[in-house]
């Protein structure tokens, strides 16, 4: 019996059993919504700026974003969730999709939260904030501090007190940065047969989520330095999220789920590509019932 006669299973034939045995997951992820929520209600710090330091702050303040807000989900998730279906619907491999889904998400929802609380946290105005804070261009400052004494509309102004770091840099990289890990794998970029084309695919939704990035300083938006660390900071955090779930491409059978990878040691079965560090992989949490991926696929198999 080959591995792909008891990994290829369905939505309708595991489906059910997989969510239950990650319920506390899309628990903790439904948590994470909430905490990222709560986060972009409260007041952000206002930090000190004088008029000395308003020379930087002094660029056009442009309403319409080149790549709205409305825009960031679609590209960072439903993309990468409809190349996910599209895989299973090839490999009909339920593990994979439900583990690249639930990957997916806690990639952009992790970096939400830390994008959002370190926002607040900081408070550093963007490049715009002198007509943010003055839209009739006329600058008033607290005679006994010299701090500012905005004029303007108080969520604009909230807004303008948001600039480090850039949350469409981070999720843009959270999520389309998951989404070329996943495609490493799956296409085998590094099976050391020197198909360096692959890279182009690779390479492709990091392209398009530094050019989203570079559009924010564009825009005046947000200063070089925010950028690059909303950058840094999404690629680290779809990096974890996907290796909790796959391992590294180059790993033998290192476009298959932990789970896989983990049945194929216990069962003795022989891929292709498999080698004896399949061992060194382990599977994901335990469920609250104690049963685990391993048991599902056993189950299945037996069926």
């Amino acid at each position: 019996m080959r591995p792909n006669q008891f990994v290829g299973h369905t939505l309708q034939s595991h489906g059910a059993k997989l969510a239950r045995v990650h319920m506390h997951d899309w628990l903790i992820l439904l948590l994470l919504a909430v905490i990222d929520g709560c986060l972009n209600l409260i007041e952000p710090f206002h930090r000190y700026v004088s008029s000395d330091l308003m020379t930087d702050l002094k660029y056009p303040f442009k309403m319409q974003d080149t790549v709205p807000m409305w825009a960031v989900p679609i590209y960072a998730v439903i993309l990468p969730c409809i190349i996910f279906m599209i895989y299973y619907l090839y490999k009909r491999d339920v593990y994979d999709l439900h583990h690249a889904i639930l990957g997916l998400a806690y990639s952009v929802l992790v970096t939400a939260v830390i994008t959002d609380s370190i926002k607040d946290a900081v408070g550093r105005p963007r490049p715009n904030f002198y007509y943010r804070c003055f839209p009739d261009g006329v600058a008033v400052f607290d005679p006994m501090n010299g701090d500012v004494l905005c004029t303007g509309d108080a969520k604009i102004i909230k807004e303008g007190y948001k600039s480090f770091p850039s949350g469409h840099s981070a999720w843009s990289f959270a999520g389309l940065g998951f989404l070329a890990w996943y495609l490493c794998g799956k296409i085998k970029v590094f099976d050391k047969r020197g198909h360096a084309a692959k890279l182009c695919i690779v390479v492709l939704p990091y392209l398009f989520a530094a050019l989203v990035a570079i559009s924010r300083v564009d825009d005046y938006w947000h200063h070089w330095t925010d950028v690059f660390a909303g950058s840094i900071l999404g690629c680290v955090v779809s990096s974890v999220c996907y290796l909790q779930f796959f391992p590294l491409p180059h790993y033998i059978n290192g476009w298959a789920t932990h789970a896989f990878n983990r049945i194929v040691e216990e069962n003795g079965f022989h891929t292709e590509m498999e080698t004896a560090h399949l061992r060194n992989e382990q599977l994901g949490p335990t469920a609250t019932d104690g049963t685990s991926d391993l048991d599902i696929l056993e189950n299945g198999r037996r069926k």
